[in-house]
């Protein structure tokens, strides 16, 4: 147990985010995982339990140092209307400057692993709702500040909201151009603004 304590817990989870995100659940091996990780398969077993426990600790992860953080940054600087555009826009932005054309794990997982394992589909389930819910306390908010009309459902605008981001993500790795991203934003943001 000494030697587990001897390599670092977050850098080895980052490189599994990494491993996970780049290649996807099914093409990464769990020899992947530890030469990536630094540390042999054994011990690889010993601190994760196997692949499928690793997966989930890397989308724990991944939701952590991406999604929440995202979150909780953008609500803390921005007035509610204002964070929910700053959110996407910080989507297409990311999207376009990964030279891997990665997308969101959190998606690619809904995509590649969801429909094979519950288990795992109700956890990513569980962080995509996260995203919603964030989409929907701002809706609320601006609404009551009188910044988002009254017609606006916030749980179904917040929904409409998390397919937009789901999509800019998919058409994203699939090499889509900024204006393509924009375009498919700007109709929902739209439905956001203060007219009667």
């Amino acid at each position: 147990m000494a030697r587990l304590k001897a390599f670092d817990e977050g850098r080895a989870l980052d490189v599994a985010v990494d491993c996970f995100w780049m290649r996807g659940y099914e093409a990464t091996s769990v020899r992947d995982l530890a030469d990536a990780m630094g540390i042999g398969g054994t011990s690889l077993y010993n601190a994760y339990g196997d692949k499928r426990a690793l997966f989930a600790r890397s989308l724990e992860r991944y939701a952590e140092r991406s999604m929440r953080d995202r979150i909780a940054r953008l609500e803390a600087a921005h007035k509610p209307k204002e964070a929910i555009a700053a959110f996407i826009a910080e989507i297409i932005d990311r999207s376009l400057k990964d030279p891997d054309r990665k997308g969101c794990m959190l998606v690619n997982s809904a995509l590649d692993v969801a429909p094979h394992d519950a288990e795992i589909g109700k956890v990513v389930r569980g962080y995509l709702d996260e995203i919603r819910g964030f989409f929907q306390r701002n809706i609320e908010a601006a609404r009551k500040a009188g910044q988002v009309p009254r017609r606006v459902d916030p749980e179904e605008m917040s929904g409409h909201l998390l397919g937009v981001v789901a999509g800019i993500r998919v058409l994203a790795r699939t090499g889509a151009k900024r204006r393509l991203l924009e375009g498919v934003a700007r109709p929902a943001l739209r439905l956001l603004e203060a007219t009667r």
